[in-house]
C-alpha cells in the first residue's frame, strides 16, 4: 500500500478486503468470538492488538510482496491493513446484526476489535497471497525462507491463520478436559511427524528453500521450531479466550497440545505455502 499509484493501491485494498474475508468467515460466524466481547477487559484488548500488529510487520517484512519497502513502509502497510480489518469487522457484524450503531456498548466495540485483528492477519495474507507473481517477489520469497527469522514469523502466521478459527470454540475444551494421559502423549507424537512429513517429505511449495547445514540439523531444528510456535500460538490464543480460567494445569496443558496439532501443522505448512 503506502505511496504507490492509486490504482495499484486500490488492486492491494482489494485483495486484502478478500483475503480478510477469505481466511476470516469462520470467526465471523462463530458464536464464542462473539461472547468474548462480553469478558474481555480492555487489558486483554490491548495486549491482543499489540500482538497482531507485531505479527503483522513479521509477516510483512519478511513475505510482504514489496521487497523495497522500507520499516516506515511497512508501519503504514500495517497499519492500513488493520485499518481495514476493523472497516471488515464493523461492516460484518452489523450485517449479521450483532451490533447496533444506535446503541453502540464497550461489548461491541470488543466485539469489534477482537474479529477485527484476526481479519487484520486474513488481510496481509490476501494481499500478499492473491497478487499477481513477480520475480522481485519470487526472489523476497525464497530469501524470506532461508533465514530463521523468516522461517519463524511465517510459521507463526501459519500458526495463527489455521487454529485461530478453533481456538474460541468450545470443542477444544471438552476434547482436553476428555483427555487421557495417553491422548495428550499421542496428539503430541502426530503433531511432530506431521511437522516433519509436511517439511521435508510432502514436497510442498517453497520445501526446498532451507537455511544450509547439515539435513539432520535441519530437520530437528524446524521441526522443533514449527512445534514450539504451534504450542506457543495456541497457549495465547486459549488464553486470550479464557480457556485457562478456573481448570487445572492438566487441563490447560491438554488444552494447548490438543489445539497444538492443528497449529504446529499451520506453522509446518504455512510457511511454505504462504509468501
Amino acid at each position: 500500500m503506502g505511496s504507490r499509484p492509486v490504482k495499484k493501491s486500490l488492486q492491494e485494498y482489494a485483495r486484502g478486503l478478500a483475503g480478510g474475508l477469505l481466511f476470516s468467515f469462520p470467526l465471523l460466524y462463530t458464536m464464542e468470538v462473539w461472547w468474548h466481547g462480553f469478558i474481555a477487559d480492555p487489558a486483554q484488548l490491548l495486549v491482543m492488538v499489540v500482538v497482531t500488529y507485531l505479527l503483522l510487520l513479521a509477516y510483512n517484512k519478511y513475505a510482504g510482496v514489496h521487497d523495497e519497502a522500507t520499516w516506515k513502509h511497512i508501519a503504514v502497510d500495517s497499519m492500513e491493513e488493520m485499518g481495514i480489518g476493523f472497516t471488515i469487522s464493523f461492516g460484518m457484524l452489523l450485517i449479521l446484526n450483532r451490533i447496533s450503531i444506535s446503541s453502540l456498548t464497550f461489548v461491541d466495540i470488543s466485539k469489534i476489535i477482537v474479529e477485527a485483528m484476526i481479519v487484520s492477519i486474513g488481510v496481509s495474507i490476501g494481499t500478499a497471497q492473491l497478487g499477481a507473481g513477480s520475480s522481485g517477489g519470487s526472489h523476497k520469497e525464497e530469501r524470506s525462507r532461508s533465514t530463521r527469522e523468516g522461517v519463524a514469523a511465517l510459521a507463526l502466521c501459519g500458526a495463527v491463520v489455521v487454529a485461530g478459527s478453533v481456538a474460541p470454540t468450545m470443542e477444544i475444551f471438552l476434547l482436553a478436559v476428555e483427555a487421557q494421559p495417553t491422548h495428550v502423549f499421542f496428539m503430541a507424537l502426530v503433531s511432530i511427524a506431521l511437522s516433519v512429513m509436511i517439511v521435508f517429505f510432502s514436497d510442498f511449495r517453497g520445501a526446498a528453500h532451507r537455511p544450509p547445514g547439515s539435513k539432520t540439523y535441519n530437520m530437528v531444528f524446524d521441526t522443533c521450531l514449527s512445534f514450539l510456535i504451534g504450542l506457543g500460538a495456541s497457549a495465547f490464543m486459549l488464553w486470550f479466550f479464557g480457556r485457562f480460567e478456573d481448570v487445572t494445569f492438566y487441563v490447560c496443558f491438554a488444552q494447548v497440545i490438543t489445539l497444538g496439532v492443528l497449529a504446529s501443522v499451520g506453522a509446518s505448512a504455512g510457511r511454505l505455502l504462504i509468501k
